[in-house]
């Protein structure tokens, strides 16, 4: 049995000021996929990593403290693929792949389209580029653990008051019909295979004491190839994880 952890911890060095090291410590997790690193990987202390016994790769973004994403794996991965090939997204720290066997790992970090039309734009373009990406890779790699932080929910059930937010970045239809395409072409949600329950969030606001009244919005994915389905064992939401305005989920697989 193999537990997969995606962590949108919104900055590693926050994070470890925080118990961040005693929690990994803690939940054991076979693979760490984390987002949102926000450092230069001279700014991170890989050593600590390795003591905790992780093999730690990362994917970090030209300007600095901003976005990044990382992979930390018990074992050794067969091969590591920065980036997507695209140096609009690859510039920005946002996906990076470790092959473990057939088994290929993504941690990825989409952007946020909440500061404005631009970025709301960009957020569409990586969509669609994120998209054709994965269709190619599939080809190759079939076996997909797609992890992190999609900033969108996808359902009604996926956010606090959905009515308010149906013209909020993250919860636009354009962006809900995308996660149904992506998960038409091949994946599984995996947390909603085993939990079918409303509240349940991965993220909230730093404003008006979102969390503490569970105004909170799941935003974070591990989605998982249909060839792997039969793997799947469980999967849960860490809301009790405060290092970060997100929180840790999990899946548990058998390979």
């Amino acid at each position: 049995m193999k537990k997969i952890i995606s962590y949108n911890v919104n900055g590693i060095r926050a994070a470890l000021k925080k118990e961040f090291a005693t929690w990994i410590q803690e939940e054991k997790p076979d693979v760490l996929c984390i987002q949102e690193s926000k450092a230069q990987v001279e700014q991170i202390d890989i050593p600590l990593f390795e003591h905790l016994g992780y093999y730690s790769n990362w994917h970090c973004a030209e300007k600095k403290g901003y976005s990044g994403v990382g992979i930390l794996s018990k074992e050794k991965p067969d091969n590591i693929v920065v980036g997507m090939g695209n140096a609009k997204y690859d510039s920005e720290g946002r996906v990076l792949r470790a092959d473990f066997g057939e088994i290929s790992i993504i941690s990825v970090y989409f952007p946020s389209g909440t500061t404005g039309n631009i970025r709301q734009d960009f957020k569409m373009d990586f969509l669609c580029d994120f998209f054709n990406y994965i269709t190619e890779l599939k080809k190759e790699r079939p076996n997909l653990i797609i992890s992190g932080d999609y900033n969108i929910c996808h359902k009604e059930i996926d956010i606090n008051h959905p009515k308010r937010h149906h013209k909020s970045s993250g919860f636009l239809p354009e962006e809900r019909v995308w996660i149904d395409k992506f998960i038409e072409s091949g994946f599984i949600d995996s947390f909603r295979k085993f939990n079918s329950e409303p509240n349940k969030y991965s993220w909230w606001s730093y404003r008006a004491g979102s969390r503490p009244k569970n105004l909170g919005w799941r935003i974070d994915y591990h989605m998982i190839s249909k060839s792997l389905d039969a793997k799947l064992k469980g999967a849960e939401i860490l809301s009790d994880a405060f290092h970060s305005d997100h929180c840790p989920i999990v899946v548990k697989m058998d390979i």
